[in-house]
């Protein structure tokens, strides 16, 4: 195991982290970070659109669609609000001016999507006309605003290098400025994208989804694809790499993707135990990263037993954090890092975990996961909210903890014998010194 993790640290792990640096990447991973407080947001009025009890579902019911409002604002145009964060952190990391690089980022992706008019009248009498389909502005445009993003910021750049922008004088304010130096590459985009979406008719959104659906189905809905990041991420952590920082920021689009199709089938009145996809980040967050990554909340409770004094001293300083899923104390305190002995359990227990709550939820024994509860809930109030109020998955987390604490208790007991030999040896030979000192 040693020569296998010094091999994940100098061989597997710098390309990987070298990846997660990229810029484009970061770009992605900051601009959809950037909309999660807003998913957080609707996801909440989804909550309550869908409570646990029947009596308070069926007196709901008439006003179902004015709750789920927000949600559609929300989570319903999150490819929206990550357009211009994308936008605006890549052209930040070329210093560019972040500002007009979103809004052109922004105007690219709306320019993927053409606009409807409906003939229909409001309540009010008047004329609905043009309006934007909503269809692909959610998760299902996520990989159009991540492509126009790039587009957009590239041309902007190249112009930038190639001096092929309008100057303003030092007088003109800033703001002023800006607005004029985009004015060039951002006739350029809008009317590229005018010619191949609109002139031409090519469906570029339509031609991605038709790409990435049999990926979202491999990583959503397909076992081993379902354990692959669970698996990357864990030995990444054992090497001490942030694993979800790395995988997360190439695959969270893709989660994102997920959550957004199962809470439209959610408000579309989809059963919330037949949803389509099995495994959007929810799942792995409140059924397998249970205390964080590794499933370390069984850990740090067996640390509290040990004999070792420093190993219950970590699990002391670490059993709050690792309650609501922070668990870097106990992975570098531990340390799970390196260590050959802890991190055998650290990538088998979530594995264990992800197999058995993959055909919970394959198999309806268990809600899908539709909403996105906040990180730091303890597991089995965030499971009981994202899988829509379900008493089941609160359940399967608390059954995930002992599989994972069984997992654990072995290796365990071998590191904490290893370590209270240590701390014996070490405290003889500190009373040896002193000895040797009053002797002296």
């Amino acid at each position: 195991m040693t020569n296998f993790l010094n091999w994940l640290e100098t061989k597997f792990m710098p390309p990987l982290a070298k990846l997660s640096e990229q810029k484009h990447l970061k770009a992605i991973r900051d601009g959809v970070i950037s909309t999660l407080s807003l998913i957080i947001i609707g996801c909440f009025f989804l909550v309550i659109g869908n409570p646990p009890i029947a009596s308070w579902a069926e007196a709901i019911a008439p006003y179902a669609a004015q709750i789920a409002i927000p949600f559609r604002i929300t989570t319903g145009l999150m490819s929206l609000y990550a357009a211009y964060g994308m936008g605006y952190s890549l052209s930040k990391s070329y210093k560019l001016d972040g500002v007009t690089g979103g809004v052109l980022s922004l105007a690219t992706f709306l320019m993927l999507t053409v606009p409807v008019n409906v003939d229909a009248l409001l309540p009010e009498g008047e004329a609905i006309g043009w309006v934007l389909p909503m269809g692909n502005l959610g998760g299902s445009g996520m990989f159009s605003a991540i492509l126009a993003m790039i587009f957009a910021v590239e041309v902007l750049r190249l112009f930038k290098q190639k001096n092929l922008m309008i100057k303003m004088p030092e007088q003109v304010p800033d703001s002023v400025a800006r607005s004029f130096e985009a004015l060039i590459p951002g006739t350029f985009v809008i009317v590229f994208v005018w010619i191949i979406r609109v002139m031409l008719g090519f469906d570029i959104n339509k031609m991605l989804i038709s790409i990435f659906t049999p990926l979202n189905n491999l990583l959503g809905n397909n076992l081993l694809g379902v354990l692959l990041p669970v698996v990357l991420i864990t030995m990444l952590w054992a090497a001490g790499v942030h694993g979800v920082s790395v995988i997360g920021s190439i695959v969270r689009p893709m989660w994102l993707v997920m959550l957004e199709a199962n809470g439209q089938a959610m408000v579309s009145g989809t059963p919330a135990n037949e949803l389509p996809y099995i495994a959007p980040e929810q799942f792995y967050q409140w059924l397998v990263w249970i205390g964080g990554s590794g499933a370390t909340l069984s850990l740090c409770i067996l640390l509290l037993f040990t004999k070792s004094a420093y190993l219950k001293q970590v699990g002391r300083f670490s059993i709050i954090p690792s309650i609501f899923n922070i668990n870097e104390p106990l992975i570098f305190g531990t340390p799970i890092v390196m260590n050959p002995i802890l991190a055998i359990p650290f990538v088998v227990a979530p594995s264990v975990t992800t197999v058995i709550s993959y055909f919970a939820v394959k198999f309806s024994i268990i809600n899908g996961f539709s909403v996105n509860a906040p990180w730091t809930l303890p597991a089995p109030i965030g499971a009981f909210l994202s899988a829509g109020n379900d008493w089941k998955a609160a359940a399967l987390v608390l059954i995930n903890m002992v599989i994972a604490g069984l997992i654990y208790y072995p290796f365990v007991k071998v590191y904490d014998k290893k370590m209270v030999e240590e701390e014996h040896t070490e405290m003889a030979e500190k009373n040896k010194l002193q000895t040797d000192t009053v002797a002296g």
